[in-house]
């Protein structure tokens, strides 16, 4: 409602006063809560196109995973930083489409947790960022969408058949929102896009629910090349 945002905008001078704006990447004072310094902000990178190698569908990403975004999403994720799904979202949100350019609004699917891992985490930072998109107004949040059948291992170091084995019918589409995503657009939103096999594995679960179209959207992207210098495996930090 309007009077909410005008009654965060009015007490927001005091929040700043109490709580001053922090960069949540390396700590120094910056102007907004929801930004990053120009420091930290210029060494995001940001990828040209959607294409990614082993994605089936067109991918949106927001940056490559470097150490800036690996920081980031770190901090987000296993952090408990959840207010960063402001601004991770409004930087995916900058690469989509507005909802108002289409015909119907697209639905903003989450790629699920299983119970046990909601459970231990708290939230699923997917369906965050989903939420956050829908206020971005970038298409309407489903997430519930999709159900997350059984607990998977990481998938650090499988290769794709070993990986699309273990990931084999973990995730369905929940059976009470089926009829939704039928002849919808749908965009799975997640904050990291590693391999692509648990974006597989719910891409292949949401064909069984007739969309007209499938789209990947995302924070980071995994990049050869391009990846954290100090990590054993990008699997053990992003892992699900």
């Amino acid at each position: 409602m309007a009077w909410v945002a005008q009654l965060v905008r009015g007490i927001q001078p005091m929040v700043d006063i109490v709580y001053p704006p922090r960069c949540p990447a390396c700590g120094d004072a910056i102007a907004d809560q929801q930004g990053l310094c120009a420091a930290c902000w210029s060494t995001l990178e940001i990828p040209d196109g959607e294409v990614a190698e082993g994605a089936e569908v067109p991918v949106i990403a927001a940056t490559y995973y470097n150490d800036m975004s690996r920081k980031l999403v770190l901090a987000y994720k296993h952090g408990g930083r959840i207010a960063l799904s402001r601004l991770l979202a409004r930087l995916i949100a900058a690469r989509l489409p507005d909802a108002l350019e289409t015909a119907a609004p697209p639905l903003l699917v989450p790629v699920p947790l299983h119970r046990w891992r909601l459970w231990h985490r708290g939230f699923n930072q997917a369906a965050l960022l989903a939420d956050e998109l829908a206020k971005l107004g970038k298409g309407e949040a489903l997430v519930d969408g999709l159900i997350r059948r059984k607990r998977t291992p990481s998938l650090g170091g499988l290769g794709r058949e070993a990986r699309d084995r273990t990931l084999a019918g973990a995730i369905a589409v929940n059976p009470a929102r089926a009829a939704i995503l039928a002849g919808r657009n749908v965009v799975l939103v997640d904050d990291v896009f590693t391999s692509g096999a648990t974006s597989r594995a719910c891409i292949s679960a949401i064909r069984e629910a007739r969309p007209i179209s499938i789209t990947v959207a995302c924070f980071a992207r995994v990049e050869a090349g391009i990846a954290p210098a100090k990590h054993r495996s990008v699997e053990d930090h992003v892992q699900l």
